[in-house]
């Protein structure tokens, strides 16, 4: 690649540029096919990870985005721990508990329960506390009514 665009593919890495990036690759790469808005992100977030030209602080940042949306990252394993302690994972969990000496009547609520837990999931709202907390709420009090006719 010529140095000139080697300048620019970095200056539009660092600045997550696409349509820097897009008319780049067609100066380039005209023969290639070029990604949508969204190809192209992903695209550049992956070249950020592999190009040791972009700052450390950069690939790091494009790491844990790309991991957070389930895309694979070029980061060297070296730098991975490194990367992961400046943008560290966040995890979300909830706890489930049911107490009853039943454990048919145990099972069948934690499994509504689990299952309101994976719908908010499916719908981005794992981390809405108060939304997963009421739908479980709902949950338990829907398959105690199946159960028990209250």
């Amino acid at each position: 690649m010529h140095a000139h665009y080697a300048n620019e593919l970095v200056g539009y890495l660092e600045a997550v540029d696409v349509e820097g990036m897009r008319i780049l690759w067609s100066n380039v790469a005209p023969h290639m096919p070029l990604h949508d808005d969204a190809g192209m992100v992903v695209a550049i977030h992956m070249a950020r990870t592999e190009t040791k030209a972009v700052r450390f602080a950069s690939r790091a940042y494009s790491h844990a985005w790309l991991m957070e949306r389930g895309y694979p990252s070029l980061l060297p394993d070296e730098l991975k721990p490194k990367a992961q302690r400046l943008y560290p994972v966040v995890a979300s969990g909830v706890g489930i508990a049911v107490r009853s000496k039943y454990e048919e009547v145990r099972f069948a609520v934690e499994g509504a329960m689990r299952d309101a837990v994976l719908e908010a999931e499916a719908h981005g709202r794992l981390t809405d506390a108060p939304f997963v907390k009421a739908r479980m709420s709902e949950a338990r009090t829907y398959a105690v009514k199946k159960l028990f006719g209250r």
